[in-house]
């Protein structure tokens, strides 16, 4: 599996477990404040498409993934 293939596997995994988090009728420990992590979360996926640089795939890539590229 290529970092790049990872980064969004990861990334996708932390917003829907976050958003479970954040929601109301969820039986898990429930804040609103979870919801600032979705925020930072597709923040950086969104920079990451503007400057082609993503500190996740640079630890993914440290962590041995093979290069996207």
């Amino acid at each position: 599996m290529t970092s790049w293939q990872l980064v969004r596997i990861i990334g996708g995994t932390f917003i829907l477990l976050s958003l479970a988090l954040g929601v109301q009728e969820s039986p898990l420990f429930v804040s609103h404040h979870w919801l600032w992590f979705t925020a930072f979360v597709g923040a950086n996926l969104l920079q990451s498409g503007f400057t082609r640089w993503c500190l996740m795939e640079n630890i993914v890539r440290v962590l041995g993934a093979k290069s996207g590229d």
